[in-house]
């Protein structure tokens, strides 16, 4: 009608751009058209029962629909926005973990490399440790062995030299016998 109201109504349009009422008041197909015709006052049918008062309540409800309108656009944008930005921190936050997810493999790939050089470093000192022991229980034994000969050659060359201070000692005896026994 022609009076106005002091009835607030929000308004949405869909993906069509089609207008359609949020706060459960329906609206009328031709007054959804006049909503979506330009503001110009020639460009629209007009009644011929409207008066003054009732142009400028539906131009200032246009206003306010395309205020309303303007405004649930700009919250809409605002959601996809919010979305966007969520989208793109979990994006980040996966590629961030799988860049460190990343790092820690490689990580452990060096670290594994690294005690595995140890070990084998380990393993190699080890083999000397083995072999080096190894050659001195050798000479060890050498030495032994050795030790035995010479003590058995020194025991060897003492009774010989016993012997030979024994059969010197008993000729030196004899030869004093015989010279003691002569020149009496």
């Amino acid at each position: 009608g022609g009076g106005s109201s002091t009835r607030r109504v929000t308004f949405e349009a869909d993906e069509n751009e089609n207008i359609t009422v949020v706060k459960g008041v329906r609206l009328s197909d031709s007054v959804i058209d006049r909503m979506k015709e330009p503001s110009s006052p020639s460009g629209r049918p007009q009644s011929q029962h409207r008066s003054a008062s009732g142009t400028v309540n539906d131009e200032e409800l246009k206003k306010r629909i395309a205020e309303e309108l303007a405004l649930e656009r700009a919250r809409r944008d605002s959601e996809a926005q919010k979305r966007r930005l969520k989208q793109e921190q979990m994006y980040v936050r996966d590629e961030f973990g799988k860049l460190l997810e990343r790092e820690r493999i490689s990580s452990n790939e060096h670290l594994t490399r690294a005690i595995l050089r140890e070990r084998a470093a380990t393993e190699e000192e080890r083999q000397k440790a083995q072999h080096f022991a190894k050659q001195l229980e050798e000479k060890d034994r050498e030495l032994k062995k050795h030790d035995a000969y010479y003590k058995e050659q020194l025991a060897r060359l003492e009774e010989r030299s016993a012997q030979f201070y024994k059969v010197t000692t008993e000729q030196y005896q004899k030869a004093a016998d015989e010279v003691s026994a002569r020149f009496k």
